[in-house]
């Protein structure tokens, strides 16, 4: 067996509060855009990576993800997260740090879930 990718779905109460973490905050594009459809629904697309994100309130009750995206350049990255947008910044986790497992860390949270960005 083989796979090429992972795509998770994330749905939302509301999916400008997806975007707004996901294309305005870390640079994803849309590449696929029923957004203003009457069961709005998008792709987002970045270096190879694909997410989809729903708008779908009562999915968004049931489901809390919580992922990692991999960076070869975490300062870079929270450079530009903590200026642009420091309200993603997860209380718990909101400065990168060295963790116990050997991998640097920072940590983002919207409404709907938790983002950890890590560098091995």
């Amino acid at each position: 067996m083989n796979f090429e990718k992972l795509v998770p779905n994330v749905f939302y109460s509301n999916i400008a509060d997806g975007l707004k973490l996901f294309v305005d905050c870390l640079e994803f594009t849309v590449g696929h855009d029923e957004i203003k459809s009457t069961q709005p629904f998008c792709v987002l697309e970045k270096d190879g990576l694909r997410i989809n994100l729903f708008e779908n309130a009562e999915l968004a009750k049931e489901h809390s993800p919580e992922f990692r995206l991999i960076t070869k350049d975490i300062e870079e990255v929270y450079g530009k997260v903590s200026k642009s947008h420091p309200e993603f910044l997860h209380p718990n986790l909101k400065e990168i740090t060295l963790r116990p497992w050997g991998a640097k860390e920072f940590a983002l949270m919207d409404k709907q879930l938790g983002i950890i960005i890590q560098q091995w």
